[in-house]
């Protein structure tokens, strides 16, 4: 038998005890996010070496980045456990009901997916979000991660098995691939005997890879090419403020923007401010003409392909445009779908912008990076889904259930 077959039995069996697990199963994220703590040294250790193979192989700044768990993440990691715990158990939730005519009850209620299937890249923080979510939702969980991360996942994977083990519910709840080939990313996409659903989480090869040779269902997270377009109204230090903050705070994230558009009223004012901001940060700029008639040539001409690369680095794309038309016109070509901002003044440009731009997130005067679980009281998130089936936009709890019927009567027959 096939190492992945024997972890697709062990996990189905793990959900059906999941499915009727109750308060157990806060008890089990509650003791994963004690032992997570009490395994601070362990996980930093098996981290340093991850972060040296990743130096050593020519890793970006950016990526090491992502890749990295020091004292202060892990706790942020084992905090953000406690907050699924808190978090409303979904299974069970009577999502709607009703009684027919001949006496019959009906409930649609909440249940989970059964197996989960995640296959995602290079942050670890990513093993235990996941692997939380799953437990919580009364799913069982089989992880496979990046050989970026390999001794990260292993050892957090090993101290959350432990901890599930000793809350009383079944280790083989979570399970890590620990074979990182491709080969082994081929067998989960084809586990069609125990495998409910399948998440890539990750860059946009990833996601292209999995939904397009997966035999299981599939949730598409997307890459994200997110935009902001400061509107001719707009205040101008506000907008240099949130695109500082959407590019610089962390690059490498999905909901981290890769393009500004500038009307071209306000471009001339604008653009010196934005880019003295974007300055401190030695963001490389990479613009139209119009903005490197405004910036000099310190900005890089931009080719057609910038407008639709998620660069995942210090490296933004600025086009000046004509009007918010325009704007909405380019990001409904270039955009993944992901997560786009306007910064203005005008009430009903706000109002144009938001129900003419089709992304997962759109905002008004606020930054990007918001688009995700734990900033939108979803707790940690397994993905942002850039898709409409099921689930959009940051995926906490309820996007991994599923629901079905209950009917109960007294005889009635057909």
């Amino acid at each position: 038998m096939r190492v992945i077959d024997e972890m697709g039995m062990k996990a189905k069996a793990a959900s059906r005890s999941l499915a009727i697990a109750g308060e157990l199963k806060n008890t089990a994220l509650k003791a994963i996010a004690a032992a997570l703590i009490d395994n601070t040294d362990k996980i930093i250790e098996a981290n340093r070496i991850d972060l040296e193979n990743g130096e050593k192989n020519g890793l970006s700044a950016a990526l090491i980045d992502r890749l990295r768990l020091d004292e202060g993440r892990i706790r942020g990691v084992a905090d953000g456990v406690l907050e699924v715990a808190a978090l409303p158990d979904p299974i069970g939730t009577v999502i709607s009901g009703s009684t027919r005519p001949n006496g019959m009850e009906i409930r649609k209620v909440r249940v989970p997916m059964g197996v989960i299937g995640i296959i995602f890249e290079s942050r670890p923080n990513v093993t235990v979000d996941a692997a939380v979510l799953c437990l919580k939702s009364g799913n069982a969980v089989i992880l496979r991660g990046g050989k970026e991360a390999i001794h990260s996942n292993k050892c957090l994977t090993a101290i959350m098995q432990d901890a599930i083990a000793g809350a009383g519910l079944d280790r083989y709840s979570v399970q890590l691939i620990e074979d990182t080939s491709r080969q082994s990313s081929v067998e989960l996409m084809e586990l069609t005997e125990y495998l409910d659903v399948l998440i890539p989480r990750g860059g946009k090869g990833l996601i292209r890879a999995v939904v397009e040779n997966a035999k299981v269902p599939v949730i598409e997270t997307g890459a994200g090419n997110c935009h902001v377009y400061v509107d001719e109204s707009a205040d101008i230090d506000m907008a240099a403020d949130i695109i500082y903050n959407a590019k610089t705070s962390r690059p490498s994230v999905c909901n981290a923007i890769e393009t500004i558009l500038v009307h071209q009223n306000t471009a001339e004012k604008a653009l010196p401010v934005i880019k003295a901001r974007l300055d401190e940060k030695k963001v490389e700029l990479r613009g139209c003409e119009r903005t490197r008639a405004i910036l000099g040539d310190s900005v890089k001409p931009a080719e057609e392909s910038d407008w639709e690369t998620e660069y995942g680095d210090y490296i933004l794309a600025v086009k000046v445009v004509d009007s918010m038309d325009e704007a909405i016109a380019h990001i409904a070509k270039y955009s993944t779908g992901h997560s786009e901002c306007i910064v203005t003044k005008d009430f009903k440009n706000a109002r144009i912008f938001t129900a003419s731009v089709d992304s997962a997130a759109v905002y008004v005067n606020v930054s990007t990076r918001f688009t995700d679980g734990g900033m939108f009281g979803l707790g940690a998130e397994i993905g942002i889904s850039t898709q409409k089936l099921h689930a959009r936009g940051p995926m906490g709890l309820n996007e991994l259930t599923s629901m079905k019927f209950i009917i109960e009567g007294d005889g009635q027959v057909r």
